[in-house]
């Protein structure tokens, strides 16, 4: 005898560990809200079509539906209405993937409303699920462009008025006047009939991403019962009888059936033409000695911090482009504050030998802290084994942690003694060097000209490098 038993899709996580607050097994959708309906029908989609494991799902952070608490799939939250920009990055790095822009009425249609239009009249090769419940349903229902006229929201308390606010956008029939999109529907979730047309949309639209890498438009009407102040079935009714009055369901374009195809072209770039569209001067290639150290197994994730104006930044690109000299993966990424001077700075920099695929440090193999507010701050972000350098010129207490390589620099104090307290940060990268062996020392002094923006320090921050290597040398690998 056959047993057939229905389990939560594949594409969901069993547990929603994500997700905050003590209940991990539900979602935190109102009862009626639409939202857990297209999640469902996405989930078996992409179960169905064998493609959970190369699905990267795209949602914004404002307006936000939390879709990377459920989804057991690549996530990635994007900046309010950024997120077909972000999706065509992601699909012309990973053409093979399939990708999903999954957005509301208050994102795509007001903010990301450009971001929408070109990335349609491009063609992109990913899906677009657009979730219209007319108004901002995640933020306080707030109008949005799609709330109706004379539909009473937090900021319409007395309807909305087209000579005050304009008319609602009717997104779906805008995309399906451009050329490159294949297929434009709208559908709606107010009762199983349409919700059985929702799925069978969505599942076309994933497949013509699949099968013909095209781009696909989905808009679904969709019941915000908690933002309409309405029960679950005033909504779905809402739904059937006011808003598709205003928005008509049906499909707007479908060239499926003729479309050929877009072809999947990844361009893989030289070092040399990278160097070259970064406007990099490499005068020199790299030599075979220094080639050699790119050959070992390395991977730094390095935190460096500081005040601003101590040269925290200018640390980590001098270290990035070394590391670019000697020939391993680098990636560099600044943090600042918006004073001149003397507010916070900090910079992520990684050097390996294998592909970085992010530039964010959170937890740092190495720490290089120029004050004592920074060491405070993430000294405890350090990872177990992990190393940290500090200014011990400028901060008077060691860090306290035993589980890591304490390194005391008096970076300051050298480079007063050289002659500006400017080279702090360049006696920091001789210690640094000289303690991991990563790079040449030589090699690092005689391109350093090629970083440096103001030549007339050249020479005095060749110098500080050189005493950052002598002070770790004579004080701390002695003994």
């Amino acid at each position: 005898m056959n047993i057939n038993v229905l389990t939560k899709s594949e594409s969901f996580y069993n547990v929603y560990e994500r997700k905050p607050g003590a209940d991990k097994h539900v979602t935190h959708y109102c009862p009626g809200c639409g939202h857990g309906i297209i999640h469902k029908i996405i989930a078996e989609a992409l179960d169905d079509l064998g493609v959970r494991d190369k699905t990267i799902f795209i949602s914004p952070v404002g307006c936000s539906v939390f879709a990377y608490y459920y989804f057991h799939t690549g996530n990635i939250q994007v900046a309010h209405g950024r997120a077909p920009a972000v999706a065509t990055g992601i699909k012309r790095a990973l053409p093979d993937s399939v990708v999903i822009s999954y957005q509301g009425d208050g994102d795509l249609a007001a903010i990301g409303g450009l971001e929408i239009l070109h990335a349609a009249n491009r063609g992109e090769g990913f899906t677009v699920i657009f979730i219209n419940n007319a108004i901002y349903g995640m933020t306080g229902g707030q109008m949005a462009p799609t709330t109706l006229i004379g539909q009473t929201t937090a900021t319409t308390p007395r309807g909305r008025d087209p000579q005050n606010d304009g008319y609602p956008i009717r997104m779906s029939e805008i995309i399906a006047t451009l050329e490159a999109p294949v297929y434009v529907e709208r559908v709606m979730l107010s009762d199983s009939k349409n919700i059985m047309r929702a799925r069978n949309a969505i599942r076309k639209a994933l497949k013509i991403q699949v099968e013909k890498n095209g781009f696909s438009f989905i808009e679904v009407l969709s019941p915000c019962p908690s933002g309409w102040k309405m029960s679950p079935l005033q909504a779905k009714k809402w739904v059937g009888e006011v808003l598709s009055s205003y928005f008509p369901v049906g499909v707007m374009k479908d060239i499926s059936s003729e479309f050929k195809g877009r072809n999947k072209v990844k361009k893989e770039l030289s070092r040399d033409e990278i160097l070259d569209v970064l406007g990099v001067n490499v005068t020199e290639k790299i030599r075979p000695e220094i080639k050699e150290y790119s050959k070992r197994e390395v991977s730094k994730e390095i935190k460096i911090a500081g005040f601003g104006g101590q040269g925290v930044l200018s640390l980590g690109i001098v270290l990035a482009y070394m590391g670019v000299k000697h020939g391993y993966k680098v990636s560099w990424l600044p943090s600042y504050g918006p004073e001149m001077r003397g507010g916070t700075a900090n910079c992520h920099v990684k050097i390996s030998n294998k592909k970085i695929g992010s530039p964010v440090v959170s937890y740092p193999t190495v720490l290089i802290a120029m004050n004592r507010p920074s060491l405070d701050k993430f000294e405890n972000d350090v990872i177990s084994g992990g190393v940290i350098f500090y200014d011990s010129s400028l901060i008077d207490s060691a860090p306290s942690r035993e589980d890591v390589t304490i390194i005391p620099i008096p970076a300051t104090r050298i480079a007063d003694e050289i002659g500006s307290t400017k080279m702090a940060n360049m006696v920091m990268i001789g210690a640094f060097v000289k303690y991991f062996d990563l790079m040449d020392i030589d090699y690092i002094v005689i391109s350093l000209d090629e970083v440096m923006k103001s030549k007339k320090l050249v020479d005095m921050n060749k110098l500080a490098i050189r005493k950052g290597v002598e002070y770790l040398f004579d004080n701390i690998l002695k003994s």
